[in-house]
């Protein structure tokens, strides 16, 4: 057991009531990312084009394409997108039309793994083995010139094998290379679930300068992202928030833990004037996102953007007594559930 520290901080805090809150310029780059899984194969009749998040509108709100789900596999190939080899005819509209994204200025990504198991189990034997599943992986990546890749764990994966498979990345790729991995959002909380197997702060403490940014999964009951709450924790346990994008889904049939649209606008209105380095959002999927749904899909990106820019330029502006006061009750509140969740874990070990 260990004894509890003195709650000077408390009587600091509260202080801090008092005192007029000045709200810091957030940064104009909270990420916009899309995963893009259904519909990217031209072998069925619903083909969903990429070229409207680019032509479609005056402006790309979308930073970040992920294209879903690559899976490492036995064959000789070495590698599935989806059910289908990756370089097979049906893709080859896709792959054009996400280099005409790259070209207007968005990071175009490969997502490895998900809900079907097996690619990270066969990237975590010995070097052999290693070097025999990655090589079909890093000669993707290199063929289509990808920015990057998401590792979505959802199996058991040792920190050793992903600190590895980092490396790796890292030497072949280069400093510019984007990795960003795909936690569920209670795995960046002490003591929450996790998919993965190995533990993110550990990973974050022993490879985070190698990590762009984390895309949590806020749904499927991993997180809530119908109120600032879960975020919050995952701030609150020492996340900078610029590394954090809140995962969200896209539509109520791809899903449970689905946010409607109007209640989600509140949320990010919180989120980012209070953490104004907030790290942006993330969609599954693209192909029936609303507010556009399966014949506007697109519209989810500007629609995101439209309402970080505005929540923005809301946290700049003046604010009243009324509500300085209740920015600063809440920074209390937060304190005191950091402080007892630490008073906590350090109890129980």
């Amino acid at each position: 057991m260990v004894a509890c520290k003195p709650l000077g901080w408390l009587a600091a805090s509260l202080a801090l009531l008092a005192a007029p809150l000045v709200s810091a310029a957030p940064p104009d780059d909270h990420r916009v990312v899309i995963y893009y899984q259904t519909g990217l194969g031209t072998n069925i009749p619903d083909h969903v084009s990429l070229l409207p998040l680019i032509q479609a509108e005056d402006s790309v709100s979308v930073t970040h394409l992920l294209i879903a789900a690559l899976h490492i596999i036995d064959d000789d190939t070495g590698l599935h997108l989806n059910d289908v080899q990756p370089n097979d005819a049906i893709f080859d509209t896709m792959w054009s039309e996400a280099a005409q994204l790259q070209a207007a200025g968005v990071k175009v990504m490969v997502m490895v793994g998900g809900a079907a198991q097996g690619s990270y189990q066969r990237l975590d034997g010995d070097d052999a083995s290693f070097e025999k599943y990655y090589g079909p992986l890093h000669d993707l990546i290199g063929e289509h010139n990808l920015n990057g890749i998401d590792l979505d764990v959802e199996e058991s994966f040792s920190l050793e094998g992903v600190i590895r498979l980092i490396d790796r990345l890292k030497a072949d790729f280069g400093d510019d290379f984007i990795i960003s991995l795909a936690p569920v959002a209670a795995a960046l909380t002490e003591g929450g679930g996790n998919l993965s197997g190995f533990n993110y702060f550990d990973l974050e403490a022993q490879r985070g300068s190698s990590i762009s940014f984390y895309n949590a999964q806020f749904y499927f009951g991993w997180g809530n992202a119908g109120s600032a709450s879960d975020y919050e924790s995952i701030v609150d346990d020492g996340w900078p928030a610029e590394r954090v994008v809140m995962g969200l889904l896209s539509n109520p049939s791809n899903g449970n833990g689905y946010v409607d649209l109007d209640t989600e606008a509140g949320v990010l209105q919180e989120l980012i004037t209070e953490n104004g380095a907030f790290g942006g959002v993330a969609n599954w999927e693209y192909y029936n996102s609303l507010p556009g749904g399966a014949d506007a899909p697109w519209q989810w990106a500007s629609w995101m953007a439209e309402h970080m820019r505005a929540a923005k330029q809301m946290a700049r502006r003046e604010i009243s007594t009324s509500e300085a006061l209740w920015r600063g009750v809440r920074k209390v509140a937060r304190r005191v559930r950091r402080e007892a969740k630490k008073t906590y874990h350090n109890y129980i070990s």
